[in-house]
């Protein structure tokens, strides 16, 4: 099959981001291939590839839990880069208009999440004044304040993952699966 011959956005069912069980369906573990996810209103936010579509699921439901309810999804057998490309780029021009996970909210849909944009001014003040350990407890302790913050909010959409959150990275005020 030529990239040409998969299949527009709009011939795509909607899926569920989450299955009943407030889950990501197993069906996607260690598949590839171009997925766009939508709000509840089934407004496009964000179109991607990958070459594991479970787990960058995951990592945009942890990043903006309130904007990912509806999938479509084409997967592949191969990673093929430029075949990922060109679908993402037919359903980006299907659409009419770029989404703003593929526009200026691109880094919040793909980045770490900065815990330091989180720091009060008490803390910002203390940082300051931290030599590089205290750095580090204090980015450690703003991380997981936020990432409890985080883990409510997946809670409240019904989520049932388990996240583990990368130990290393909190030392440097950010949070990313691992």
């Amino acid at each position: 099959m030529t990239p040409s011959e998969y299949p527009t956005l709009a011939s795509l069912e909607f899926i569920p981001y989450l299955t009943e069980e407030g889950k990501i369906a197993e069906s996607w573990h260690k598949k590839i291939g171009v997925y766009a996810i939508f709000d509840q209103q089934k407004t496009l936010q964000l179109v991607n590839y990958s070459r594991d579509i479970e787990v960058s699921l995951k990592q945009h439901l942890v990043r903006k839990p309130f904007n990912c309810y509806w999938l479509k999804i084409q997967t592949i057998d191969r990673p093929i880069r430029t075949i990922l490309e060109e679908i993402k780029q037919a359903w980006l021009m299907e659409n009419g208009a770029i989404p703003l996970g593929n526009d200026e909210e691109e880094g919040a849909w793909n980045n770490p999440i900065d815990a330091k944009f989180t720091l009060t001014e008490e803390e910002q003040e203390a940082y300051q004044k931290q030599d590089d350990l205290g750095k580090i407890k204090l980015l450690k302790k703003v991380a997981r304040r936020l990432e409890a913050e985080i883990l409510k909010q997946l809670e409240q959409r019904g989520v049932t993952l388990d996240m583990r959150f990368n130990p290393k990275l909190k030392e440097q005020g950010l949070l990313d699966l691992k």
